[in-house]
């Protein structure tokens, strides 16, 4: 199983998540007004000051708004910052041949890695041509795999779409529609500790059945929590850190950028 660290079971891993990047192939290139390059360099350059050694970066999904080649090629230079081992996924704005062209001979897209104690599956919940998101049969299998193979790890499961409610009713319908299969897999695994997902463009923490349940805002807009309908909220882009410990325990946290001002542009080419 790849590793992507020196990391022994008895130390701690850092991971920082970025997530719902929206790049464009334009590097001038904004989402209801906010230029998407520009604010994921703020994001990075924060990362960079705040988190000096990373054991993994984790891109959950929507890198790019466009689906371009070019779009990824930005992503993957501007996130070579880091300096970190990267995995990327799929989300519900990104084209899956396109983001495989990007990272031919890379490891960014493979779906499994030990790191620390702790084992890390990473899966497709993208629907081509589809806004929601679904979890097909060879994904739970590979789920499944990945769970019995390491029984003594730890494990986090990350893909792009929440699949639980988070309390925004206009978020209801295009989450992940098949969420009793993916808890189907996971209730049989005790070893299961965290879920991390994007999608949301906000904050989430919770806990269900003693497994954490978590999502994050956007590199870009955030959406407005508890919101009715579509709305963009008035939080600065930011990522999140996650602690991974040698007993099982996770520690993590949101960073924002500060100083960031915007103003949205519900007339633009929208979400």
């Amino acid at each position: 199983m790849p590793s992507v660290s020196i990391l022994t079971p008895a130390d701690p891993a850092l991971l920082v998540q970025i997530s719902d990047s929206h790049l464009f192939a334009e590097a001038d290139g904004t989402l209801l007004g906010m230029n998407t390059a520009d604010s994921l360099q703020k994001v990075i350059e924060l990362v960079r000051a705040q988190q000096p050694q990373i054991d993994l970066v984790i891109a959950s999904g929507d890198l790019s708004q466009d689906g371009t080649l070019a779009s990824y090629q930005r992503f993957r230079q501007m996130t070579q910052q880091l300096d970190a081992p990267a995995r990327w996924i799929p989300g519900n704005h990104d084209e899956p041949q396109v983001m495989a062209e990007a990272t031919v001979q890379s490891a960014l897209l493979e779906p499994v890695v030990d790191i620390g104690n702790w084992r890390i599956t990473l899966l497709d919940s993208a629907v081509p041509g589809s806004v929601p998101g679904y979890l097909q049969d060879e994904q739970l299998q590979l789920l499944a795999r990945s769970l019995s193979e390491a029984p003594e790890r730890h494990h986090l499961v990350c893909f792009h779409h929440h699949p639980v409610s988070i309390g925004c009713p206009w978020m209801e319908p295009i989450g992940l529609r098949n969420p009793e299969a993916l808890f189907a897999v996971l209730d049989r695994f005790p070893q299961v500790r965290a879920v991390l997902w994007g999608h949301v463009h906000q904050e989430i923490d919770q806990m269900r059945d003693g497994v954490r349940l978590i999502a994050s805002p956007s590199t870009c807009i955030q959406f407005e929590p508890g919101s009715e309908d579509f709305k963009v909220g008035e939080q600065a882009p930011g990522y999140r850190w996650l602690r991974l410990m040698p007993d099982g325990q996770l520690e993590t946290g949101v960073e924002r950028v500060t100083g960031f001002d915007f103003t949205v542009d519900y007339g633009s080419n929208g979400y």
